[in-house]
């Protein structure tokens, strides 16, 4: 896990007068849990614009990812809105090991970020046709919650060393405790299932949903103690699973060395319905590729 230096903290809250600031929602009380809202709105914003929910890892905040990120560097010469979720627990964590808030419209954080979504749309004019989340670590378990929970509001994801939406569900935890749930096994990357079983699991979480499933870009590096590396094969076999893909190729050093990329299906690397890196020697976590995510996410 990452821990923000207090330079980093004090450099995200940019000066109010800047076209990318990092502004706190203070009238943002959709709930149903605590989480704070963050938003970079440039000044020279076009909409309806594209929205980027971007996820921090535990012992984060809001502010010290949208400064260890570049979306907000980039929303303005890309012009899109970034919501960055602040978590409510003292340990930097979102809740990922409930049923609240694996469940679609189950009242747990994952709620409480498409009611973030909802609001940027109605007071920002952001884009509820393009809207995308992203995350590092507890970010990008949650950006996979969020793609499965929620296919209707979503229409991309990119996970930075994550685990399959499901894998950290803690029986008894709830929404509201602090610390949220921490599940051992998923995390030392003793949850395995099938494809089929993956699948079945995400799709229980919004049974009657029949419409079309996010894509979704998977990174994870080998030599990850934390959220070990097994996760990685997961998580990518969920995804084929649930977006009926059963091909895959792979291109050894792509992005760059040591990575290896496997698509699935049909399509390049910016319109592939599912993309992953396999991220040789690299701990936790995988670096954020911020441009690679905008062209996945059709916005750059």
């Amino acid at each position: 896990m990452q821990f923000l230096t207090r330079f980093a903290v004090l450099a995200g809250l940019a000066t109010i007068g800047s076209s990318q600031s990092l502004t706190k929602v203070n009238d943002f009380n959709a709930g149903p849990t605590k989480l704070g809202m963050y938003v970079v709105v440039p000044k020279t914003l076009t909409t309806p614009a594209p929205m980027i929910v971007a996820v921090h890892h535990c012992q984060g905040s809001a502010q010290g990812y949208s400064t260890e990120s570049k979306y907000m560097s980039l929303a303005s010469s890309h012009n899109f809105i970034v919501i960055f979720p602040n978590s409510k627990s003292g340990g930097g964590c979102f809740d990922v090991a409930s049923t609240a808030t694996l469940t679609h419209n189950g009242g747990g954080d994952s709620q409480t970020i498409v009611n973030m979504v909802k609001y940027a749309a109605e007071k920002y004019g952001g884009d509820l046709n393009r809207t995308f989340v992203t995350g590092t670590s507890s970010g990008a378990m949650m950006t996979n919650v969020l793609v499965g929970a929620y296919p209707d509001v979503f229409k991309a994801g990119s996970a930075y060393s994550g685990v399959p939406d499901g894998c950290f569900y803690v029986a008894g935890s709830t929404a509201t405790q602090d610390p949220p749930g921490w599940s051992n096994s998923c995390a030392n990357g003793q949850t395995t299932k099938t494809a089929q079983q993956w699948g079945d699991l995400t799709r229980s979480y919004y049974p009657n949903y029949t419409g079309p499933r996010p894509r979704m870009q998977i990174w994870h590096g080998t030599a990850d103690n934390t959220l070990h590396y097994p996760n990685y094969q997961e998580a990518m076999k969920q995804w084929s699973n649930v977006l009926g893909l059963t091909t895959s190729k792979q291109t050894a050093n792509t992005p760059q060395s040591g990575y290896t990329q496997t698509i699935y299906g049909d399509g390049t690397t910016t319109t592939a319905q599912l993309v992953g890196y396999s991220a040789q020697g690299v701990g936790h976590s995988v670096p954020i590729h911020e441009t690679m995510d905008l062209a996945f996410f059709g916005i750059a």
